[in-house]
């Protein structure tokens, strides 16, 4: 099948805070960044300033799991509105959600047949995907990991946030609101083996370990709607003495309606990462508060690396730590206090953006 053709085929399956609005819609940066040291310690914070222009138009192929809610949304607008300013080509494959591995696998086939310069990849799972990167990085091709984490394979660099202090943020922030007395909150943290929700789990036990707050249950599933939905009405259903759920934006989204069926208004709803919806159920005192991820920022920034990788200019930084492969943004809690003053559009594509599936 011509590249063109699946490029198609992918379209129809279709704890600081930046507060600064940025002056134009292109100019993010800089933007602090914490490199992990070669011991996976964090190092001294850096502000991470982008290339001008690439030296010439570069061919980037984009693996996205999926691109049925606003992270992923907001990942493709950030890849796109940044390929174009640096005047690159980016197109974009999707597999459909996380339970579609081997639909992964078959499109980094695809991308690796279409001869790319570069590789952005938000893996399904790092175990998953292992022998393709290997493929990969074993024809010279530079592999930039975007927000979910590769961590034990030989990639080029991965952008992406702290998940575990995502998970320890918004587990603090759920005790802090539940007050003296505590609660009892079922965890949704997102599909099991993504190696991110089980990074956030750990996050938010440590933040609720000594405190009046219980964990009935860590229920693990697919990162959509209709999946976070049954396992909310199970938790409904198994467990009345629930005061609290956490979990990620879908997991809210979907508690909202359930709580509300439910007659249970009176379940507190604290969210580890942010949709397009988010703000708007935070104005209205529906969800308490989400740790925020920066999804737009962290797909700029894979993209600058990758062109910064084949036209060997590397960060000032990374020349002189040319061992140090892992960079974060550093997570912020997001709540009524603070919504009206955060950046949005470092973490939103446009209300009216459309999935582009390739810039040429």
């Amino acid at each position: 099948m011509r590249l063109r053709s699946k490029i198609a085929s992918a379209m129809a399956l279709a704890t600081v805070l930046s507060f600064s609005l940025p002056a134009m819609a292109a100019d993010w940066w800089p933007f602090t960044i914490v490199p992990d040291g070669p011991d996976k310690k964090p190092m001294e914070a850096i502000k991470y300033v982008p290339l001008e222009k690439a030296s010439k138009k570069w061919n980037l192929c984009v693996l996205f799991p999926h691109l049925k809610d606003s992270y992923w949304v907001a990942s493709n607008y950030g890849i796109v509105d940044e390929a174009r300013r640096l005047g690159v080509r980016a197109y974009t494959f999707q597999a459909g959600g996380y339970d579609q591995l081997p639909k992964q696998l078959a499109q980094f086939d695809d991308c690796l047949a279409s001869n790319p310069d570069a590789i952005l990849i938000g893996a399904i799972t790092e175990a998953g995907v292992a022998g393709r990167l290997k493929a990969g990085m074993d024809k010279g091709i530079p592999i930039i990991a975007v927000a979910n984490p590769i961590y034990d394979n030989p990639i080029t660099a991965l952008i992406t946030t702290d998940h575990h202090q995502k998970g320890l943020l918004s587990g603090k922030y759920l005790v802090e609101s539940l007050g003296a007395e505590g609660g009892k909150v079922v965890a949704f943290p997102g599909p099991q083996n993504s190696g991110w929700a089980e990074t956030y789990l750990k996050g938010f036990q440590e933040a609720i370990a000594g405190t009046k707050v219980e964990m009935l249950e860590a229920k693990f599933g697919e990162a959509g709607v209709a999946e976070q939905l049954t396992l909310v009405e199970d938790a409904l259903q198994t467990y009345p003495e629930m005061t609290a759920i956490w979990g990620g934006a879908p997991t809210a989204e979907a508690a909202l309606s359930a709580i509300s069926e439910a007659g249970r208004d009176d379940i507190k709803v604290v969210s580890s990462w942010e949709d397009q919806k988010m703000p708007d159920r935070i104005k209205e005192g529906k969800v308490l508060g989400f740790a925020a991820e920066y999804p737009v920022i962290l797909a700029r920034i894979g993209v600058d690396l990758a062109v910064r990788a084949l036209e060997k200019k590397p960060l000032e930084f990374l020349a002189a730590h040319p061992d140090v492969r892992v960079l974060r943004a550093t997570p912020g809690m997001v709540n009524k206090d603070n919504i009206d003053k955060v950046d949005l559009t470092q973490i939103y594509a446009p209300a009216d953006w459309q999935p582009v599936f390739d810039t040429e």
